[in-house]
């Protein structure tokens, strides 16, 4: 199958991390599909690197269970539907208990930090900027996590980043989706300001839902299961 969109040629970091990112952001945001299978070669060469990093970045994703490798048939893309859904299920555990933590713990600063993200956000969708606006996105969700005081649940949710990052890449893309985001982080933060914990835990759960739910329609045409019933 042909690649939806080309890979940007990579300059230096460590050169495998670099390509394990990007491979994996591609594959999570539907540019390659299940049971897809990876061209060394011509992923090599759009990248701009020798077949040594990439080998060792597919070993990697492999292990994290978004690609298999078939001795003399090369490497095959497994990430599906059902992966992308057990990680949307995932992040809104963390994410809820997250907010709802940091509408009892945020200080007057962090709650500060959370409306300046916010009015960035207002900027950016109004420009339109999306780039810009996936950054703030990021940083007002960093914010709360930051303000939850959940060391731990930090850690499994940095897990993820990769994950997160390559859905409001896909899900941000349409300008819909990008005005229904920007209301839902507003009464996430409002809630949050005022020490309403169990809203602010029901606004950030059915957010993440509803971003993730668009991410699986978007790339694999999917259901989720609970909307099925």
């Amino acid at each position: 199958m042909s690649i939806v969109r080309r890979l940007e040629p990579i300059h230096l970091k460590s050169l495998r991390d670099h390509v394990h990112d990007t491979l994996r952001e591609a594959i999570i945001s539907g540019r390659f599909r299940t049971d897809e299978k990876l061209n060394e070669r011509q992923l090599a060469a759009e990248l701009g690197i020798s077949t040594t990093p990439l080998k060792e970045a597919l070993r990697q994703l492999e292990t994290e269970g978004l690609v298999r490798t078939e001795a003399r048939r090369g490497s095959y893309v497994t990430f599906n539907a059902r992966q992308a859904e057990e990680m949307m299920l995932a992040r809104a555990a963390l994410e809820s208990v997250m907010a709802q933590q940091a509408a009892r713990h945020a200080t007057d600063a962090q709650i500060a930090l959370m409306k300046t993200h916010i009015e960035q956000m207002r900027a950016a969708l109004q420009a339109p900027d999306i780039a810009r606006l996936i950054e703030l996105n990021e940083f007002f969700h960093d914010t709360i996590h930051d303000a939850s005081s959940c060391e731990y649940l930090r850690r499994l949710q940095n897990g993820q980043r990769m994950y997160d990052h390559a859905a409001r890449i896909t899900v941000l893309a349409d300008e819909n989706e990008r005005v229904r985001s920007f209301a839902e982080h507003e009464a996430i933060m409002i809630a949050i300001a005022e020490r309403n914990e169990d809203e602010a835990e029901r606004l950030m759960r059915e957010h993440v839902m509803l971003a993730g739910e668009k991410h699986l329609i978007t790339v694999f045409s999917y259901t989720p299961a609970e909307k099925r019933k």
